[in-house]
């Protein structure tokens, strides 16, 4: 190949897919192409959302999905458009301020559409009925309820435990926590803080046992779980009938069995109103205000 022919084909090469943007018809080899539609303009006034905290990257992200997802109201339209229009739905910009958040906090657009699918998507709220579950915090008709699955032997249930505690102190007399025991098989003790916990609730003292069993962790014989009973005051008697009470085990079964159904696959597993809980545990309390502010 000599220089001339090499320095003609560079040039070709230059000008592959080059063409003129008109407002008229363009022809491509000869077959006629529409003109291209103008995307909408992206909505970034949204009345009641505050964008100002965000960098420049993380606000452009905000906007993109504010104008690409779509509103949890029903309607075929944009979050943007449901917060601009004042829609009449609730949802419109407490949806719109968690977005902003999570693009605020650094997370990818994978990571901010799965999260929002989470809490807004209708098919991802499942039912749980609280049953003669433990209750810690508000009475029936709290408008957030929290549903632990933990496991007395899981480290990681013991360092989410004051997190909780700190949720019902914050938000007091609105917000109930119902625990469900979900035991791992790793876990050799589990089961039998489990049935001693069930054993206190029979005599009222559940969130009792709950806190010791935490608090001594490490401490979880037969002995240490009688010695905590005879700590709390309980007829002894009656506590070591119910923990060998085969009613007392499919408690927890059942409770287990629960978590599987609702795929639960490690401890502590939380749900908020339905939803699973799948931001950082610190985030929790944040996340709970966020859920009193749609009531």
């Amino acid at each position: 190949m000599n220089a001339r022919f090499a320095l003609a084909l560079a040039l070709c090469a230059a000008f592959v897919g080059c063409d003129e943007s008109t407002d008229e018809e363009e022809v491509i080899e000869n077959v006629p192409v529409a003109p291209r539609e103008e995307a909408a303009p992206a909505i970034s006034e949204l009345p009641g959302v505050s964008l100002d905290g965000l960098g420049n990257s993380d606000r452009r992200l905000a906007l993109r999905l504010l104008n690409d997802l779509l509103s949890p109201c029903g309607e075929p339209i944009s979050v943007a458009r449901c917060v601009s229009e004042s829609a009449g739905c609730a949802d419109c910009v407490p949806s719109a301020r968690y977005v902003a958040r999570l693009a605020a906090e650094g997370l990818a657009d994978h990571e901010v559409r799965a999260l929002f699918a989470n809490r807004f998507d209708p098919s991802k709220k499942v039912e749980i009925t609280n049953g003669d579950a433990p209750v810690r915090g508000a009475a029936m008709g709290a408008p957030v309820t929290l549903v632990v699955f933990s496991d007395f032997e899981c480290p990681f249930c013991r360092q989410t435990h004051p997190l909780l505690q700190q949720v019902l102190r914050e938000h007091d007399g609105r917000v109930q926590l119902v625990f469900k025991h979900y035991p791992l098989s790793m876990h050799e003790r589990a089961v039998p803080a489990a049935l001693a916990a069930l054993a206190a609730h029979r005599q009222g003292k559940f969130w009792e046992m709950h806190d010791l069993l935490f608090e001594h962790q490490e401490a979880l014989t037969d002995g240490d779980l009688e010695g905590y009973a005879r700590g709390l005051g309980l007829d002894l008697d009656r506590f070591r009938a119910d923990v060998v009470d085969a009613a007392s085990l499919a408690s927890v079964e059942a409770d287990k069995t629960l978590g599987r159904e609702l795929e639960v696959q490690g401890t502590p597993t939380v749900f908020v109103n339905g939803r699973r809980f799948e931001e950082p545990f610190e985030n929790l309390s944040r996340y709970v205000a966020e859920e009193l502010d749609r009531r």
